[in-house]
């Protein structure tokens, strides 16, 4: 006899012996349901099925039953370790957590010789010094680094402008070395290369660290956003990328873009800016609400449809490449992917739940300030100093990472008990964001039916999928992207 025994359902014996294991169910359109499962694992589903399905229904001989029990929403005689192989996945997906915060930022300068209208930390103009971390206050966050659980970590460099205080960079990274930790510590300066010159390549050379810069898409286009005396923000940019190359390796620079309203009609050409620029990928990001975004008004030039369909465009025009044979990946598309198609969550510090913020990434602002993500010191520049988790030379690393401006965040934002999100079933995918609806609504978890964040990483999700269940070479595609993410 089967270990499994009918239930009782409604008071009515089952007519079949399996029982259900926990999933949730959101509409993917007007026919079909999206189905996922504790460790996120999706199946679309005819919305005919459902109510058999949970009513025990469901016959062994049904094509859908058998994907059910395969992909871990049922469980019967013939699946006896079923609950032990979801629980390893779900422990995978969360094993993460235990590598506390592998990303450091260092804002050792807030002045840039840029004055671009979306900038989101409120830069401040290139001859005031008093805007530059000391030395000191480098030295505490040192020490804040390698008290980090994590045994790999990543030193980041950011501004303003970061080679506006070079010297500093080297001055932290000399004496990372200097301790000679265990750790291994990967290094990043982020940088428009306005100011990139050979020397300061070669003390890259020397210590391994990787330059990201900002590429907004072509020369017209890229000068109107980030503008610069001389208008020639691109062609120093372009210039700087080839330098780097063929100082350090091809593979020792990326970039990022920033969607403005004057993006919205260039996806194409920004893919094609990319493509001629070498980088086999992009990662299409929209505005975000912090400093001179929302000063300028940029935040508010565009809403999410607008938005959205800029993404869809440009991912279709990047899918029909990889038709041609033209290797190009979408980020954003892929780091999603990951997650719905693995048990491993990339961290991607947006869409993790409990939220990136501290547990992800930290930020040591210019001023001493210790925040708990980048958004977090973006949001202080504004006034709003809410996810503030200490001062450099002021308190302890307890004192820092207990701070209830932290835990308390993390704990009433986490998704999986977050009302809407607690039966959503893209919330595996999905993330808590309490920096972001703070910034909107002044509270943590925000007020769901209206916020962007929510309707945005929704319908992306429900756009990938219909991608991947219309197309097969879509799914193939996407695929690739999610175990090379």
């Amino acid at each position: 006899m089967s270990k499994f025994q009918p239930i009782e359902f409604y008071g009515k014996k089952s007519p079949s012996s399996y029982q259900l294991l926990p999933f949730r169910f959101s509409e993917l359109d007007d026919d079909r349901y999206v189905l996922s499962n504790m460790s996120g694992e999706y199946l679309v589903a005819p919305k005919a099925s459902i109510k058999p399905f949970v009513e025990h229904r469901l016959e062994d001989t049904d094509p859908l039953y058998k994907n059910l029990r395969a992909r871990h929403f049922l469980v019967d005689d013939k699946t006896n370790i079923a609950t032990d192989l979801l629980a390893i996945k779900v422990r995978t997906r969360y094993e993460r957590l235990s590598d506390f915060t592998g990303l450091h930022i260092f804002v050792v300068s807030l002045r840039c010789e840029h004055s671009c209208p979306y900038c989101q930390v409120s830069r401040q103009s290139e001859d005031k010094g008093k805007f530059d971390m000391s030395e000191a206050d480098a030295l505490a966050a040192i020490d804040l680094v390698l008290r980090a659980p994590a045994k790999h970590l990543k030193v980041e460099f950011q501004g303003g402008e970061s080679l506006l205080n070079f010297e500093l960079i080297k001055f932290i990274v000399t004496e990372f070395k200097r301790r000679q930790s265990e750790k291994k510590i990967a290094y990043v300066i982020a940088t428009n290369l306005a100011l990139i010159n050979r020397e300061i390549l070669e003390f890259c050379r020397e210590h391994e660290i990787l330059i990201s810069t900002s590429l907004d898409g072509p020369k017209d286009l890229h000068n109107k956003n980030r503008p610069r005396p001389g208008k020639d923000s691109y062609e120093r940019a372009v210039a700087g990328i080839d330098l780097v190359r063929s100082e350090l390796g091809r593979d020792q620079v990326s970039a990022l873009m920033t969607t403005t309203e004057a993006s919205l009609p260039f996806g194409r050409e920004i893919v094609d800016e990319y493509l001629a620029q070498g980088f086999n990928g992009i990662f299409l990001r929209p505005l975000s609400p912090y400093g001179f975004a929302i000063k300028t008004k940029s935040y508010l030039a565009y809403n999410t449809d607008r938005w959205l369909d800029f993404y869809r465009n440009t991912l279709d025009y990047i899918i029909e490449l990889n038709r041609q044979g033209i290797v190009f990946r979408e980020q954003y598309a892929a780091t999603i992917l990951t997650k719905m198609f693995t048990s491993t969550d990339p961290g991607y510090v947006d869409l993790t739940s409990p939220a990136g913020i501290g547990i992800g990434a930290v930020v040591y602002n210019y001023d001493g300030a210790v925040y708990a993500s980048d958004e977090a010191r973006m949001l202080a520049e504004m006034g709003n100093t809410t996810f503030k988790i200490g001062q450099l030379n002021q308190n302890s690393y307890e004192e820092i990472f207990l701070s209830p401006n932290l835990l308390d965040p993390l704990d009433e934002s986490f998704a999986y008990s977050a009302p809407m999100c607690n039966d959503c079933a893209f919330e595996h995918y999905c993330g808590a964001d309490p920096v972001f609806h703070h910034g909107i609504y002044k509270d943590y978890v925000g007020r769901k039916p209206e916020s962007e964040f929510c309707r945005r990483n929704m319908a992306t999700f429900q756009y990938l999928i219909k991608r991947m269940e219309a197309d097969t070479f879509v799914k193939r595609l996407f695929l690739g992207w999610a175990r090379h993410a």
